[in-house]
């Protein structure tokens, strides 16, 4: 039954990139997970030059955490690729019927504050990130939160 969840996302793709999808997780609420897309990030050729999630749905752990995770190897960073990944996203989140995501960001990492502001967020605020999350747990202590109205976002980058 989880698996009529996970829809295609073989239309993933740009000129550029496209997302290959690596797996899927099913929703564990006793951990407060929503079910989770994962892709790597590959330039149209297939070389992997990155990975990214897409977590479905709304909780108090993927407002701290983010809706949207990425990460581009070093060799390719520079080319706006997490957020050309983040607009195709965009679109695999609108088929599940969001209307809006959030991405969250270490407050001092400032590639990805510019990843999301190149994909069409805004900041609302900086969090302190609870003691019961998983983040806490790795050091993090504040999280930038940042808002997409998907209707608003751009799905395609430049």
């Amino acid at each position: 039954m989880e698996n009529e969840f996970f829809l295609d996302t073989d239309d993933l793709f740009t000129d550029e990139i496209a997302l290959r999808l690596r797996k899927t997780a099913p929703a564990k609420p006793e951990k407060r997970w929503v079910p989770a897309y994962y892709f790597d990030i590959c330039l149209r050729d297939g070389t992997k030059i990155g990975s990214c999630d897409l977590r479905v749905g709304h909780n108090e752990k993927s407002y701290i955490g983010g809706n949207i995770g990425y990460g581009i190897d070093e060799a390719h960073r520079g080319h706006r690729y997490a957020a050309k990944a983040c607009g195709l996203l965009f679109k695999l989140a609108e088929k599940h019927g969001m209307d809006h995501l959030y991405i969250t960001c270490d407050p001092e990492n400032i590639a990805s504050a510019r990843t999301c502001e190149a994909a069409g967020g805004r900041l609302v605020e900086v969090a302190d990130i609870p003691e019961d999350n998983e983040m806490y747990a790795e050091g993090k202590r504040r999280a930038a939160v940042y808002l997409f109205e998907l209707n608003n976002c751009p799905k395609s980058i430049e």
